[in-house]
């Protein structure tokens, strides 16, 4: 019988705090369940399917509120463990983030130019804050179970134990088994926390150059200020009308 390859998470593993349990760190399989309430409302139902996927032999488990920074933080917390292969997303789904859609879009379709997941109707689903090639380890490394508007503890359990089988075992449409650690060293790092509300990023090339221009504007009044100097009127209206078109997007 062929031994399952495992290796050890990175050092500090795993990087990124959030709401979820710490379990075996040799396990093959993570756990998701989504969050579509407030944290403090979190019902009873919900924190038990955590608990049952960590007892269940899940090497973590917890919950997602958002189709961004929630998800950029998942990314780093699996790519830190090589044995981590399937990620287990269940609980009802998020109407206003979307964020099982989320997540399967982005096994599926990866990130276009302007790093906003492909696939899904999400209103801000962009990874700005985390390196190309985390997400793609991501996508390398672990295959999506879609248990998305699902609550059952007794099929969560069934999911994470079939995932340990040494050999293909059916589960719903999927064929599952340990197929050992991924065959590279663990990649370890944090989101870089540049950008926390993606929805007000500018997200095409006119919105962009209208940013730099009303950041330019800003400097060099700044700059004229610090010398004494009075700014040309015309500047400052421009940095207003710059404003209003910000805050009007």
């Amino acid at each position: 019988m062929t031994k399952i390859r495992k290796s050890e998470p990175a050092v500090g593993y795993p990087p990124e705090e959030g709401c979820y349990l710490r379990g075996n760190d040799y396990s093959p399989a993570a756990v998701v369940v989504i969050l579509r309430w407030r944290r403090e409302e979190t019902p009873a139902d919900i924190e038990n399917l955590v608990r049952v996927a960590v007892e269940s032999g899940a090497a973590l488990a917890g919950t997602l509120q958002t189709e961004n920074i929630g998800i950029e933080k998942i990314i780093c917390n699996v790519v830190s463990n090589p044995n981590i292969r399937y990620l287990i997303v269940c609980g009802p789904e998020s109407p206003g983030h979307l964020v099982g859609e989320t997540l399967l879009a982005l096994a599926k379709n990866g990130l276009d130019d302007q790093k906003r997941i492909i696939g899904t109707e999400a209103p801000t689903p962009y990874l700005f804050n985390i390196r190309p090639e985390f997400v793609q380890r991501f996508r390398d490394q672990v295959s999506l179970v879609n248990l998305v508007n699902e609550g059952s503890p007794e099929i969560l359990r069934q999911a994470v134990w079939t995932c340990y089988q040494e050999g293909p075992t059916v589960f719903r449409e999927y064929e599952l088994y340990d197929p050992g650690a991924y065959p590279a060293e663990p990649l370890s790092g944090k989101i870089t926390w540049k950008i926390t509300q993606p929805s007000l990023t500018p997200k095409t090339d006119e919105e962009r150059s209208q940013r730099e221009k009303l950041l330019s504007l800003i400097e060099r009044i700044r700059k004229s200020d610090q010398k004494g100097g009075h700014p040309n009127p015309q500047e400052g209206k421009g940095v207003e009308d710059a404003r209003i078109r910000e805050q009007n997007r």
